[in-house]
């Protein structure tokens, strides 16, 4: 852990992290939703012809649905219009609201709870654009989040793994880099959180393997939302944080 901080202090020429926030994904770090989200995906794009995976679905995480929709057609040789993505994009969410409700990832609210405690900043940075985002989080997370402090898929033009969403936390935190870090689970989730000069823990809460998140860029890895929060303490104690 000291090893992989001090690795990132002098790639980026930092003198130390100064956490005052934590920024957080949403899908697969706070619910465990994906393997909902990867099922509609396959189910409704197989339905109209078209192959995407369940691994791809992980693997596209955190990207736009309407650029999900374009590479996999763009791979098959099929161009649609933006009128026909946003319908089949709509389609897969419908699909996706028909299967229960994905619980809450053990191990995120108990991490939350330690954020907070000592004083620090929890964000939300998500390519999801549902209405009631904040209402669901109030409602599994309560008195956590600010809608002041999270990132959707309405304030950027575009999503992960483009370094915008974590830019923009930054600017609505009045953060600067060293100032925060990210938790994300998604290979274009943690290359956005990279690209934007970030250090960044992955965990890993879905299929793909170890080396998917450590290729896109994540200083340290997790085998889940409940290892962090166990090591919580130590993390900060490496981090030298003074309260």
């Amino acid at each position: 852990m000291k090893q992989a901080i001090q690795a990132y202090l002098t790639d980026r020429r930092y003198e130390r992290i100064d956490l005052k926030s934590v920024l957080f994904d949403m899908d697969g770090v706070l619910y465990d939703s994906m393997p909902n989200h990867a099922k509609a995906w396959h189910e409704v794009m197989a339905l109209h012809g078209y192959d995407l995976s369940l691994e791809d679905a992980y693997l596209h995480e955190g990207r736009t649905g309407a650029d999900t929709i374009r590479i996999i057609c763009r791979r098959q040789g099929v161009s649609l219009s933006d009128e026909a993505i946003t319908a089949l994009y709509g389609e897969k969410t419908e699909a996706f609201h028909t299967y229960p409700e994905a619980p809450r990832m053990p191990g995120s609210y108990e991490l939350l709870q330690k954020v907070v405690r000592d004083g620090l900043a929890p964000m939300v940075v998500t390519g999801s654009g549902h209405p009631l985002l904040l209402d669901n989080l109030n409602m599994y997370f309560p008195d956590i989040f600010r809608r002041d402090r999270m990132v959707t898929a309405f304030d950027v033009k575009y999503g992960k793994p483009h370094p915008e969403p974590y830019l923009m936390a930054l600017e609505k935190g009045h953060l600067q880099p060293w100032e925060a870090f990210v938790v994300e689970n998604a290979p274009l989730g943690v290359e956005a959180a990279h690209a934007a000069g970030l250090f960044t823990i992955a965990v890993n809460t879905g299929p793909l393997p170890d080396s998917c998140l450590l290729d896109a860029g994540a200083n340290l890895l997790f085998p889940d939302m409940f290892a962090l929060s166990e090591a919580w303490n130590t993390l900060r104690e490496e981090l030298r944080i003074e309260n």
